[in-house]
């Protein structure tokens, strides 16, 4: 058995400027462009505590709660929450904050389940996770339900 890692060991935040490129004509950030953003920095959040290669099983929730606009800078914030055997379930927190104001705003939240593959590609043991902050240990206690959930809409 896999001892236990605690939550921080996958914490990782990535930064990012709103750019002209990455904004529909209303000037907010494209969802697509958010969504890309989340995947990556889970799977690195996933890679850092499985110390494996990952792919995305699922992204079982989405939450765009605001927009994020041109010239606004982006921090993605990101942390394996639960565990099963092989698989892992990363909570992504996406927040913009406006360069003058310096205010932030939540823009988006978003669970993933990443998968860890060993040399051959086949889903390997990953470790538990101990959570760290009051957040996460909600998240954990509510995995069981998203298990059942995303076993529930596969067999549909």
């Amino acid at each position: 058995m896999m001892e236990a890692l605690s939550s921080h060991v996958s914490r990782t935040v990535v930064t990012r400027l709103v750019l002209p490129p990455d904004t529909n004509h209303m000037g907010t950030i494209f969802g697509g462009t958010v969504l890309s953003y989340i995947d990556e920095i889970a799977a690195i959040a996933a890679m850092k505590h499985s110390r494996k290669v990952v792919v995305t099983a699922s992204i079982d929730t989405v939450n765009f709660l605001s927009s994020a606009e041109v010239g606004d800078i982006l921090t993605l914030e990101a942390c394996v929450i639960s565990t099963g055997r092989t698989s892992m379930e990363v909570f992504v927190k996406v927040e913009s904050e406006d360069l003058e104001s310096g205010e932030k705003t939540l823009t988006t939240t978003s669970i993933l389940s990443m998968v860890a593959k060993d040399e051959e590609g086949r889903p390997t043991p990953v470790p538990g996770v101990i959570p760290q902050t009051e957040e996460e240990e909600s998240l954990l206690r509510t995995a069981k339900l998203r298990k059942q959930r995303r076993l529930e809409m596969r067999n549909q």
